[in-house]
């Protein structure tokens, strides 16, 4: 059994899950801070989530292919995306950031405001707030983000076949090579790769409910 599509799946999903880490929560804390405008915000940072990955899949081909700007300037300094395991990353963090961005937002919310103007009070400016007082009372949320992201980016199929395709040992991914064996006719080597995937699944949900327990424990 070749495992190459579980290794390129672990490294797609960790990088993946650095980008919508960082992006995903200073997106919430932008958007739990702002006063007008907070729902259209939501609403476009939200708009991965609802939409079908083919569909994020051709706006990422629109944006990164050969015949775009991006795609060009990218290009021209030897960068590629399409065809590539960075591409299947990219796919993937677009599929997952909602799920980090809307887990971390709802923990941010959570955070009693008075604890805010207390630091705020003592001298705290909003960058020491932010990283003592915001990121520890958010953390089970955060680290709950973090896992369900990795777990969606470690499972996207629809975008990550369309922009990075099917080269095996390169772009082929756990959920792309149980649709290949499931065209070639070899439902065992299928079955293999879901029952990974769904060991996987399971240690992820596990994890999640472990660090959720936490927080109602600690609230």
């Amino acid at each position: 059994m070749d495992w190459s599509p579980l290794l390129i799946s672990f490294k797609v999903a960790a990088v993946s899950t650095l980008f919508t880490f960082f992006i995903g929560i200073a997106a919430a804390k932008a958007v739990t801070s702002m006063k007008k405008g907070k729902f259209i915000a939501d609403g476009i940072l939200s708009l991965p989530l609802v939409l079908p990955p083919t569909v994020l899949g051709f706006f990422l081909l629109l944006l990164f292919g050969r015949n775009s700007t991006l795609g060009q300037a990218l290009g021209d300094i030897g960068i590629s995306v399409i065809f590539t395991w960075q591409g299947a990353a990219i796919a993937a963090a677009v599929a997952s950031f909602p799920i980090m961005y809307r887990t971390v937002r709802g923990a941010f919310e959570q955070v009693d405001t008075e604890l805010i103007d207390a630091a705020r009070q003592l001298g705290c400016d909003r960058i020491r707030t932010f990283f003592s007082v915001w990121i520890p009372l958010s953390w089970p949320g955060i680290a709950s983000g973090v896992t369900m992201s990795f777990a969606r980016a470690l499972g996207e199929f629809g975008a990550t076949i369309m922009i990075a395709g099917n080269i095996p040992g390169k772009t082929r991914t756990m959920s792309v090579a149980v649709y290949t064996a499931m065209q070639s006719g070899d439902r065992d080597l299928a079955f293999r790769w879901t029952a990974v995937i769904l060991s996987l699944s399971l240690v992820s949900l596990v994890t999640i409910n472990f660090l959720t327990g936490i927080r109602y424990k600690d609230n």
